[in-house]
């Protein structure tokens, strides 16, 4: 009998500048559900959710530091089991 991972989430406040953040989420994690509602995205995976600083810095085309994710979103679901200057971890932890 396999386990379900349960299902994390981020939801971003839509903006010009969360997009770039939003498609290197996307990029580096090909499960993701994206939702978009009126001023916001809500991005929601099983079992995880990475963020990458290089991937959002290839996306903005401009260094990224991982604080200022906190401008970006509006709530999530999970914990944040990693955050430091390469990465953002959003998992549930056991």
């Amino acid at each position: 009998m396999s386990e379900t991972l349960r299902q994390v989430g981020i939801d971003i406040q839509e903006s010009e500048e969360n997009r770039g953040i939003v498609a290197a989420i996307r990029s580096d994690n090909p499960e993701l559900t994206v939702r978009h509602l009126p001023g916001l995205v809500k991005l929601q995976a099983a079992g995880q959710i990475v963020i990458n600083r290089e991937t959002v810095e290839r996306e903005l085309g401009r260094e990224w530091e991982t604080g200022e994710f906190q401008l970006a979103i509006v709530s999530f679901a999970g914990n944040l089991s990693e955050w430091d200057d390469d990465r953002i971890i959003v998992k549930w932890e056991h």
